[in-house]
């Protein structure tokens, strides 16, 4: 892996004391240089399975692999705009990109139908964080993706979902899916409905505030958006049909910021 060499002009300088102590020196490099390398290698090994799954739902419905990707960078940005660390924004961040992952236990007819499910179909729909959770649970990531998963349609008030769960028995990753996940939904199109529109995101956000979604994390997304330092746009596949546009989220860099504001 390497040497660690020292020198002297003089002859003796270094005491077989120095030497063992040089010699404890190089293992720990030795050893920590192997350990960078392994969380290195781990790292690669988590991107590659979240990509995996991401182009497994892709594959069967584009649109909840879209929109997944968009909610996991809006939550990302709301948990680095509280405050959070590096680190646990990213465990966020894949579990925004993986929370719907459930939903291949959902007969794709049923996600992609145009028109109101009945009741029976909307609890088939209802049962994919646990159907989430299954599938994520057994990936060792260093956050709790999977409970995040479990948890991203549970509210404040109890009036969510599977296990009803109230105020701080919800995960702090889950409530910030929970209205990043609203905020994306209502902002784009999904199979069953045209757009309403950012604006009416944001007011059912603000209006939820504390009752059903956790108010700090309410302003932080309505600041991102309201002071242009995030977004949604639509990029066009050149290599693919028309009809296939994909809306995307982003981070508005601040030179960016600044010509938008000044516009």
């Amino acid at each position: 892996m390497g040497a660690l060499s020292i020198y002297s002009e003089e002859v003796g300088t270094f005491s077989p004391a120095s030497v063992g102590l040089l010699q404890e020196l190089a293992d720990d490099l030795t050893y920590g240089i192997a350990s960078l390398r392994d969380a290195a290698r781990l790292s690669r090994s988590l991107e590659a399975t979240i990509g995996a799954l991401a182009t497994m739902s892709e594959i069967r419905d584009p649109y909840t692999a879209g929109h997944q990707c968009r909610v996991g960078g809006l939550a990302a940005a709301v948990g680095g705009d509280l405050g959070l660390s590096e680190d646990i924004v990213s465990g966020i961040r894949v579990a925004g990109e993986l929370h719907d992952v459930g939903k291949i236990a959902v007969p794709a007819e049923i996600l992609s139908r145009p028109v109101k499910l009945t009741p029976a179909e909307m609890e088939l729909v209802k049962c994919h964080p646990l159907s989430g959770f299954d599938i994520v649970r057994g990936i060792d990531f260093p956050w709790p993706v999977a409970e995040m998963v479990l948890q991203h349609h549970e509210r404040l008030d109890g009036s969510g979902y599977p296990l009803g769960l109230r105020g701080d028995q919800v995960l702090q990753g889950s409530r910030i899916l929970a209205v990043a996940d609203t905020v994306e939904a209502m902002s784009n199109h999904p199979p069953y409905r045209p757009a309403l529109g950012l604006e009416t995101a944001l007011a059912e956000i603000t209006a939820g505030a504390a009752v059903r979604y956790d108010p700090e994390v309410v302003a932080a997304c309505v600041a991102l958006f309201e002071e242009g330092r995030f977004g949604f746009y639509t990029v066009r596949l050149t290599s693919a049909p028309d009809s296939w546009v994909l809306p995307l989220a982003h981070q508005i860099p601040q030179e960016l910021q600044a010509h938008r504001a000044a516009s």
